[in-house]
């Protein structure tokens, strides 16, 4: 149950305005606030959205009952971070992030669901970030609604990639992104896309690869993986945008550390996770 406290400066103003503009909560689950039963109390007490708040009240909310829809399946997950608002998980190479199509049970949303209900927590799986199947890392969960839209806009992550060929220094990729003519999933760069800027920073080259530190201001689909081709460093292993696939059987490619502000206790938090299977098959050299 999230709360908030009314700083000195905050007397006097509505419930409605501290939760829209202070705590960032949106109209949509506001609505619902008012629907809930005791969906909003301070100091114990249940109030109304233009009920008037006065320093040093608690305002407390309680979230409608999460519906979960999605199997809970017994899979493997790796928990790099837990709270009581937030999960975050490794998700391995090959596993969808949502159910979809031909992939209903072997999803990472399966595994969080099967997790979550053991611990005996009843949110649904709200992805704040989403990684394609093959590209592995950090995906980030909010156990309840409020959590999950103020994450959206408090969230930096940072990728490491391996490319074909040789890059040195520090760059920036500023090119539009639209989708390719003919197909719902392959991407291209340039024309009239929408904009999309990549930063990345060599790290290391080894028999005509480079390794990549990369930072995005804009989240487009393939975006990592659009703008590398488009330069002619596409990613290793990923044979849709041109890179091959003699040495790594999927695209090197891995969520690695993300920050973000805590939704209700607003300290910056930095988490890490470093890739397994290409990064150590690199360090060998022994399929070079």
């Amino acid at each position: 149950m999230p709360s908030f406290c009314v700083e000195e400066g905050l007397d006097g103003i509505s419930v409605h305005h501290f939760l829209r503009r202070h705590c960032q909560v949106s109209a949509r689950l506001l609505a619902k606030l008012k629907r809930t039963e005791n969906g909003m109390t301070v100091n114990g007490q249940t109030v109304r959205s233009i009920d008037i708040l006065h320093a040093g009240d608690v305002l407390c909310l309680t979230f409608p009952q999460d519906q979960a829809e999605i199997v809970p399946v017994d899979l493997p997950l790796t928990v790099v971070y837990e709270d009581e608002t937030l999960l975050a998980v490794n998700k391995p190479p090959s596993q969808p992030v949502h159910p979809v199509h031909e992939h209903r049970t072997d999803t990472l949303a399966n595994a969080v669901m099967y997790y979550r209900r053991n611990r005996g927590e009843t949110y649904t799986f709200r992805a704040v970030n989403r990684l394609d199947k093959d590209t592995s890392g950090l995906v980030l969960v909010a156990k309840n609604s409020y959590a999950h839209t103020f994450l959206a806009g408090h969230t930096r992550k940072r990728y490491v990639a391996l490319c074909e060929g040789i890059l040195t220094g520090i760059g920036t990729i500023d090119t539009p992104i639209h989708r390719q003519e003919g197909s719902i999933i392959v991407r291209e760069a340039g024309g009239e896309g929408r904009a999309s800027v990549t930063h990345y920073t060599a790290l290391e080259t080894a028999y005509g690869h480079t390794l990549l530190s990369l930072w995005l201001e804009t989240g487009r689909t393939h975006q990592i993986r659009t703008h590398l081709s488009s330069i002619g460093h596409p990613l290793a292993g990923d044979d849709l945008y041109g890179g091959h696939r003699t040495v790594f059987q999927r695209q090197c490619l891995h969520c690695a550390e993300m920050q973000f502000v805590h939704p209700l206790r607003r300290e910056e938090i930095t988490i890490t996770c470093p890739p397994e299977d290409w990064i150590s098959l690199l360090a060998s050299r022994e399929m070079f």
